[in-house]
């Protein structure tokens, strides 16, 4: 395996999306966790596939840099928002936002999350878990109430969760994590009951990727632990893209309440 790939330039991105047309055409999509990795490239991709986004993390300097980058790249409307996903009462006013800012929500991906390192499962705080909780599934939980409510009232529309295949496999390691994108899980199905058939709700089971978060893992372990998998190691960020725009397209109009797992086959493996 590789060292940590360098992250593709927005043009570079754009090109490569716009060989496949623009199936969003049209669209308007708000992204969180934005601004860097895994939402960064699905931004970029729907941007490119002719969707107007709205970027958005907590980091309103980011949001804007890359909004201003993806929008001359585009010619598509990119706006930029700060908001902590674990804030309740902010996710409210963010869809008026957005849509003060665009139009109505037509595509909603929570991507935005959190997995904390920490010494031992009995050294958890309190706070450390309410944290996670709060980001990973507390916030995912109002942003597809809120905008589901509206897309059913507009006659349709798309979520797209990104979870992880450490819901399927969770560790000491990482429990409170796993086991908030377990229940993120639980929600694409009861949400795409709910608000079906007119809205269709799926989750991506993310495996490991190469994003700016991995630079603190230690990459000796990562490659000894790929011998195993299926694709012998990590994933690029850019290779979420297929998955997201195929789930938030028109050639999935049959797919919700779907887990897709993009992992390089790591659920496969022994």
């Amino acid at each position: 395996m590789e060292g940590h790939p360098e992250m593709r330039t927005v043009e570079e991105a754009v090109r490569v999306v716009r060989e496949g047309g623009e199936p969003l055409a049209g669209r308007t999509a708000l992204v969180t966790g934005g601004s860097r990795g895994l939402g960064r490239e699905i931004a970029i991709a729907f941007a490119a596939a002719g969707a107007d986004v709205a970027v958005v993390s907590r980091k309103k300097d980011s949001c804007v840099a890359l909004a201003e980058e993806l929008a001359a790249a585009t010619g598509r409307r990119v706006t930029a928002h700060e908001a902590h996903v674990g804030d309740w009462d902010r996710l409210g006013t963010l869809l008026d936002e957005v849509e003060e800012a665009l139009s109505p929500v037509d595509v909603l991906v929570n991507n935005a999350g959190i997995a904390p390192v920490y010494p031992s499962l009995d050294e958890v705080s309190e706070a450390l878990f309410d944290k996670v909780i709060a980001v990973n599934l507390k916030g995912p939980f109002r942003l597809m109430a809120a905008a589901g409510k509206r897309m059913v009232a507009r006659g349709g529309g798309v979520i797209l969760n990104i979870s992880s295949m450490g819901s399927q496999r969770p560790t000491a390691h990482d429990l409170p994590y796993t086991a908030a994108k377990s229940a993120l899980n639980t929600l694409t199905a009861g949400f795409a009951q709910e608000y079906g058939p007119s809205v269709r709700v799926n989750t991506i089971l993310a495996g490991p990727f190469l994003t700016d978060i991995s630079k603190a893992w230690d990459m000796a372990a990562v490659e000894e632990m790929a011998k195993d998998w299926p694709s012998k190691r990590a994933g690029d960020p850019e290779e979420i893209v297929g998955a997201a725009l195929y789930l938030c397209g028109p050639h999935a109009t049959y797919t919700t309440g779907a887990l897709l797992a993009v992992d390089g086959g790591r659920l496969a493996a022994p």
